[in-house]
This record gives structure tokens, C-alpha cells and sequence, in this order.
């Protein structure tokens, strides 16, 4: 009885607002227009961002809110500070008494701004060697096989596979002899192939984590912010990073994707292992020892770390490209799989063509994104009826991520050139101020280039027009892509 007491009571509700239920839902969806309105003006330093994300949900009402809510809002900074006391966003880098100046004079201030940007000192005595993608599974398979004290690696991907496998089971072994890994693993890169490796890790007695994970929608409000660092340290002396995930496409005859890691000793593996010990803190709160165990003076290359992201390190590798292409007084080169640039740095690569800066780009013909390889020709249409020179790369997809300024500057890491690695995306990459090094990194990207087509603003504007119209509007998307 008294359920159907309830019952009637709440029917009698309902009949009671039937009238007014379109007054509410007008109420509801106005206010939730205008707080999100509000929120994006007060936190969204990208006006194109925030006029995107205003318009969506007033012409999207209510479901525009939630996707904002899921996707738009960036929580890291006050998650990472719940979690570790406000060291992960706080100035907290070192200095040395002594630190590197590069040789050249011009590229003298880009080493200052890059250092007040990161924190952290420009590093001398560091050895780089660039491996392709078979090379560097080889050497970090050895360098896992020979740990000692530790092993720390992150990855965004690392494939359930050919690859996969048997660095799973050095990982066990090295967990069997008393090593100390650490497995770091990002949460959705984790289910590139299925099922997913964690499992195998853990059947195996390897710690690993998963960064930003969870299977609860309401508990994952971090979908759109990716972990997309390659780190490796062992025993915290030896370092590789680059661009190189871990799955069996690398290692296939013929090879399906092609990628240039490097594999790093000295100084500068302190900077990878404290980018390491910072992701890994924020994601189960234990503390590692980022203490560098490594000889001083191993090379020549000046080198420091970049380590960027949607929270304290926000815009830290935009700036740096930016204050590079600003340095450059002779040659820019640019490999990347993916290039669709925001304005500031379009304009940038602008007004180096017109000081008289050669500006090379190289992008693959075929990419595994199709909606960003149109948006990249339509935004390099207009580099190169500046005077860009752009080349498509054949088969195999280049994943590589490597830009060289004036044969004395190189970077290289896990950055694409686009919205997505330079807002959203957690990334690591390195400068490197070495002439010997960037020489024959231009010696690679020559090669390359000789085997790539290059595609003259005639093509463009031979292109049909449905394809012109295509790119454009992939374009629009720049902001997600």
C-alpha cells in the first residue's frame, strides 16, 4: 500500500509540472550555456578554443555542457597538487654553478629563454646516438637485459605483440634479479591492442600503472589529456627517448611505420628520470630517487630536457619552437607526422621565410590520421606560396618527430606539430646544441628528402577543387586535431 501511496503521489507531481516542463529544460539548458560561457572566457587562453567551445554549447544545449565538462576542462594542476603537495607544478628545478653556453653566438639567448622556461640547466658532456626504430628496440632490449639497479620506462603505446612480448619478459627477468622497475604506461594507450599488455606486465610480476585511467565515465574526466612521453632509464645512468612507441609495426619486413629515438648518456638522463619520477608520483603518489648515477663527461652535445604538458609545463614546447624559428638566421627543417600548427607559429615560419630563412618540411605522403593529413596541406598551402619547400615522404609512415635549425640546434622527442601535443598531451622532448650531431642528423634528413616528392604551390592549386574544399574543412578542426 505504501508503494502504491508513493506512486500516485509522484504521478500527481509529474502531471503538476507536465505544463512547465519546457520552461525548465529552458532553464537548465541557459544556465548551464552560461556558466560554461563564463568558465571558458575566465580559463581558455586560445580564443579560437574558447569561441569553439561557446558555440557549442549554445547550439548544442546541454550536450555541449557535458562534452565540455568531459573534455575541455583541464583538472590536472589541482589533481597533481592533491597528490604530491605542489612539488610536480612548482619552480623547483635545479641549477649548476657553471652551466653550458652554446658555442654560437645567436643561439645564446634561445638556450636563456629555454632554460627560464623549464627550470632547468643546458647540460655539457652528453653522448646521443639516433637509432631507427629496429636499432633502438635492439638497444633498449640489451640495455633491460644489463640493469643492475633500475629500470623506469613510460610509453604511450606499448603493444600486446611481437614487440611487446619480449620486452616483457626482460622486464620479469630483471623484476626476478632484484632490479627495480617501474612500468608506466598511459590509459588509453594501453588498449592499442587487446588485450591489453597491463595484463601480461602484472601475470608477470612487473609494477606498472596506467596514467589518466579509469573505466567508469564519470570517473574519467581526463580522456582528452594523454600521456604521450617515451622514456627509458636504466639504472639511472643510460636514457632513451624519441618518438617511438612499442609495437611490432616497427619490426615488420618491410617496416610499416619508420622512427628516430636516441639513446642518451650523461648529464642530461637526470632530466628524463625526474620527468619520469614526476609522472609516476603523480599516478600512485610513490617517491622515486631522481639522483643521476652517470659519469659527468661522457660527449660533447649540450643537451636539456622539455617537458610540456596541460599542466605547470602549459605551452613550455609552443614557446620553445617559437623562440627557435626566431633564432634561425639560415635553414629550418621540420620532420613531423603530423603538422597542423596554430597561428602563432605559422606566422612565425612566415616571418622567417621573408628574413630569408630556408624552411624545410617534410611529411609523410600517406598518413594513419586522414582528417589531419588534409588539414596539414590545407595549413602548408599557404607556407608554401610563401616559399616553404614541403616534401611527402614515401612508404614507410614516418613517425618521426626531429626539427634543426642553422646545422648547430636539434630537437627531438615525442612532440607532433599540432593542437594535440602542443595543449593537450604530456611530451618530452630534447634541445641539443652540438654541430657534429645536428650535421649528421642533416645528413638523415637529406637522404630523406632525396627519396620524398616535393609538392610546388602549382599542385595546389591543380588540386581538384572537392579535395581543396576537403582540406579546408579539416581544417576548421585544428583546435582537436
Amino acid at each position: 500500500m505504501d508503494l502504491t501511496f508513493w506512486k500516485s503521489r509522484y504521478d500527481q507531481g509529474l502531471a503538476v509540472l507536465e505544463p512547465f516542463w519546457p520552461y525548465i529544460a529552458a532553464a537548465i539548458s541557459l544556465s548551464l550555456a552560461i556558466y560554461v560561457t563564463a568558465h571558458v572566457a575566465q580559463n581558455k587562453r586560445d580564443a579560437r578554443a574558447a569561441a569553439a567551445w561557446t558555440g557549442l554549447v549554445w547550439l548544442v544545449p546541454v550536450v555541449g555542457a557535458v562534452l565540455y565538462f568531459m573534455l575541455g576542462v583541464n583538472r590536472i594542476q589541482r589533481r597533481a597538487r592533491q597528490l604530491t603537495g605542489g612539488l610536480i607544478d612548482s619552480d623547483d628545478g635545479w641549477r649548476v654553478a657553471a652551466e653550458a653556453v652554446p658555442t654560437v653566438p645567436h643561439l645564446q639567448v634561445l638556450s636563456r629563454l629555454v632554460g627560464r622556461l623549464t627550470h632547468l640547466p643546458l647540460t655539457d658532456g652528453n653522448e646521443l646516438a639516433l637509432l631507427d626504430a629496429p636499432q633502438t628496440y635492439q638497444a633498449m632490449l640489451d640495455a633491460i637485459n644489463g640493469a643492475s639497479e633500475s629500470i623506469y620506462l613510460v610509453t604511450y603505446i606499448f603493444g600486446n605483440d611481437a614487440a611487446g612480448k619480449p620486452l616483457v619478459d626482460a622486464l620479469a627477468a630483471a623484476v626476478k634479479r632484484g632490479v627495480k622497475v617501474r612500468v608506466l604506461i598511459d590509459g588509453m594507450g594501453a588498449h592499442y591492442s587487446l588485450p591489453s599488455v597491463v595484463w601480461r606486465l602484472r601475470r608477470s610480476g612487473v609494477p606498472v600503472q596506467r596514467f589518466l585511467y579509469s573505466l567508469a565515465p564519470w570517473r574519467m574526466p581526463y580522456i582528452n589529456l594523454r600521456n604521450h612521453r617515451k622514456i627509458l632509464i636504466v639504472d639511472r645512468a643510460l636514457g632513451f627517448t624519441g618518438g617511438m612507441n612499442i609495437r611490432a609495426g616497427y619490426l615488420h619486413k618491410p617496416a610499416r611505420t619508420t622512427d628516430l629515438h636516441a639513446r642518451l648518456e650523461g648529464p642530461v638522463v637526470g632530466q628524463l628520470l625526474r620527468s619520469f619520477a614526476a609522472d609516476w608520483v603523480f599516478t600512485c603518489g610513490e617517491v622515486l630517487e631522481t639522483s643521476y648515477r652517470g659519469p659527468a663527461q661522457v660527449g660533447d652535445v649540450q643537451a636539456r630536457g622539455i617537458s610540456a604538458g596541460p599542466d605547470a609545463d602549459f605551452d613550455k614546447r609552443r614557446l620553445t619552437l617559437l623562440a627557435a624559428i626566431g633564432s634561425a638566421e639560415h635553414r629550418i627543417r621540420i620532420v613531423t607526422p603530423y603538422f597542423v600548427p596554430d597561428l602563432t607559429l605559422m606566422a612565425s615560419l612566415q616571418m622567417a621565410i621573408l628574413k630569408g630563412v630556408q624552411v624545410q618540411i617534410v611529411i609523410p605522403r600517406k598518413s594513419n590520421l586522414r582528417m589531419v593529413n588534409w588539414a596539414s596541406l590545407h595549413a602548408l598551402r599557404w607556407l608554401v606560396g610563401e616559399g616553404a619547400e614541403l616534401y611527402l615522404s614515401p612508404p614507410p609512415f614516418d613517425h618521426s618527430k626531429v626539427m634543426t635549425v642553422d646545422q648547430h640546434w636539434l630537437m627531438l622527442g615525442s612532440g607532433n606539430w599540432d593542437a594535440r601535443s602542443l595543449r593537450l598531451n604530456f611530451e618530452f622532448d630534447l634541445e641539443c646544441y652540438s654541430a657534429t650531431l645536428t650535421t649528421r642528423v642533416d645528413k638523415v634528413l637529406d637522404r630523406h628528402i632525396l627519396l620524398s616528392t616535393r609538392m610546388e604551390s602549382e599542385h595546389f592549386r591543380d588540386m581538384a577543387p572537392w579535395r581543396r574544399l576537403r582540406n579546408a574543412l579539416s581544417h576548421l578542426m585544428e583546435p582537436y586535431l
